[in-house]
């Protein structure tokens, strides 16, 4: 039976990260690069796929974990019946290899300990040739060579490599990974000792640069360390998730690829850097939004690859059994080729949002802002896939218009603001036109609610976005009119769906968990509807669902009472980052002030 995707933690080194399991065993690690092949790919397969554990030889009575105070180094402390050891895992932040260092710490007694490796590349389907070298092993599968180093004894036994060892207390054994292209030379061991020093180092230093000092600091700090650790650190981008094709419901088929960096998830993230005070993060990632999308407007993607590609083949990989039968498991999005009116906004906005915060107002970028403006005057009437990225056919979805609103105000505002040339009065047109069509065709008067898509009766949760990115006041009836809808029809046990799925509508068999990130979408209007109590009493419901060590997944399960779908989701956590501060400023989202 599959471990709950809560009983995993996160480590990594801004290039790549590894999910980490409560007993252990390292399940899931793409190298060189979070889209990369797989070397341990358990958590979609079995372990002959992949997997990497150090533990007590004989069942352990206990086992805790934790963070290593603000970093993202965990520490898995095990009790036996003969003592206690910690085993200490994290990815040393790389110059140019990437590492994975696990030590064994003996803190009482004397503890027997086992070390268990499958190493398989290319998504767990390849068996790489190993052979010993000096204090270890090397595998070679193609392009991909991969060296362990520790002083114990390693043996092979049929496909896996294995290790017994005892550690009395006080008595430290490291075991280093390290991957490197098999064509050329090895690199330098690296000293585990010092390079856990340094990362130590590193984190302490990253996080103390937080800025909020609220009543919810942990869960901040956790969250942006958790964001953190999702940015591609050579270009700035920063991954949805460090994962592909966990469930959104247990053995059903809406399992997809969240390696790649979506401009959707562009102004909530960059407000989450700016306003805990990560400008030079902030500013990559601004940089790295001008770059992937540069080129002809009608050519924008909705997400890229980490470097900015734009070709994301999606593929399904039929040797994986997928997370608990859930199929199938696919690499690459092809949702990357569908049109999306909201992402034009989010993009816009985004720029926006750097040039109120201080960013120096780039001429490229409103280049870049204007031509995709020019698109977007007759390319908003048309249908779209919408925000959630269905797979059935376009429709005239509401928030995509409202996005499209959003982009031709803020193209106003930053003209006004800040002095920039541009065709002003013909773009107040364009808006005007956008919010009249809106309440007009997007308005259900009966039911006093904004409805998901023109001419249709069901609701969706990214309706919760026109009082935050300030299409309507929060004074108008029809915004609390649509909060008390999604209440009453997209609520499951208190927490929001995205939408009721329907075949007809995205393509795909119906059945999914809660939305995270809409649920503190809903937090945020109670805010501003001056619900505090409500507010609050959700955004404590909300950590109650982060697991021991502060992660959340994209969405959780009310009825199966556990998380669901990628992790940990970046949106999940800029949500949480985001409402923590408008909580515990005692004001509502930054985004409708702008």
């Amino acid at each position: 039976m599959s471990k709950r995707i809560e009983d995993y933690a996160l480590i990594g080194d801004c290039h790549t990260a590894a999910l980490v399991a409560r007993d252990g065993s390292i399940d899931w690690l793409c190298l060189p690069r979070f889209d990369g092949g797989a070397c341990f790919a358990a958590l979609l397969g079995t372990p002959e796929n992949g997997y990497w554990q150090i533990a007590p030889a004989e069942e352990p009575r206990s086992a805790t974990r934790r963070y290593r105070d603000e970093t993202l180094i965990l520490e898995t402390e095990f009790e036996t019946s003969t003592g206690r050891a910690r085993v200490v895992d994290f990815m040393p932040l790389r110059h140019e290899y990437p590492d994975l260092v696990r030590i064994v710490e003996g803190l009482e007694g004397q503890v027997a300990m086992q070390m268990r490796m499958v190493l398989r590349t290319d998504y767990g389907s390849i068996v790489p040739w190993v052979r010993q070298i000096d204090r270890g092993i090397n595998a070679v599968a193609g392009p991909d060579s991969l060296r362990l180093e520790t002083p114990i004894h390693l043996r092979g036994e049929d496909l896996t490599t294995l290790g017994n060892f005892t550690v009395d207390a006080g008595q430290q054994t490291p075991f280093v990974l390290t991957w490197y292209a098999s064509h050329i030379k090895p690199p330098p061991s690296l000293d585990a000792f010092q390079a856990l020093k340094r990362t130590e180092r590193w984190w302490h230093r990253w996080a103390h640069r937080c800025m909020y000092d609220g009543p919810h600091r942990e869960a901040v700090v956790r969250s942006l360390v958790t964001l953190k650790a999702l940015t591609y650190e050579p270009t700035g981008g920063i991954v949805a998730a460090a994962t592909t094709s966990l469930p959104e419901r247990i053995g059903g088929v809406r399992n997809w690829d969240y390696r790649y960096c979506w401009v959707r998830d562009a102004t909530l993230t960059l407000e989450a850097l700016l306003t805990n005070g990560y400008i030079d993060e902030a500013h990559a990632w601004r940089e790295w939004l001008l770059r992937a999308v540069a080129g002809n407007p009608s050519q924008m993607n909705i997400m890229y690859g980490l470097a900015g590609e734009r070709r994301l083949t999606e593929i399904e990989l039929d040797w994986l059994a997928g997370y608990a039968d859930s199929k199938p498991v696919r690499i690459g999005n092809a949702a990357h080729r569908q049109f999306q009116l909201d992402v034009f906004g989010e993009l816009i906005d985004a720029m926006h949002t750097a040039r109120a915060a201080g960013h120096e107002c780039d001429e490229n970028a409103w280049r870049v802002e204007t031509k995709l403006a020019e698109f977007l005057e007759t390319g908003w009437k048309e249908p779209d896939e919408g925000i959630w990225e269905v797979r059935g056919p376009r429709r005239h979805f509401t928030h995509s218009k409202v996005m499209a609103w959003v982009a031709f105000d803020r193209l106003i505002k930053d003209a006004e603001q800040f002095g920039f040339e541009g065709p002003v009065e013909r773009w107040r047109s364009v808006r005007d036109e956008i919010h009249k069509e809106v309440c007009k065709k997007g308005f259900d008067k009966k039911r006093n609610t904004f409805v998901q898509s023109y001419g249709a009766p069901d609701l969706d949760a990214s309706l919760l976005m026109i009082p935050l990115v300030g299409f309507l006041p929060v004074s108008d009836p029809r915004v609390a009119g649509t909060v008390e809808a999604i209440e009453k029809e997209l609520l499951i046990d208190g927490f929001v769906a995205r939408y009721r799925p329907k075949k007809s509508v995205d393509g795909l068999p119906p059945g999914e968990g809660a939305f995270l990130a809409c649920t503190f979408w809903l937090a945020d209007n109670y805010a501003l509807l001056g619900r505090r109590g409500d507010a609050e009493q959700l955004f404590a419901r909300l950590l109650e669902l982060r697991n021991d060590v502060g992660l959340l997944a994209e969405e959780y399960d009310p009825h199966e009472q556990r998380q669901v779908g990628n992790f940990p989701q970046a949106f999940a956590h800029v949500g949480l980052i985001n409402t923590a501060w408008n909580l515990g400023n005692g004001c509502p989202h930054r985004r409708q002030h702008k």
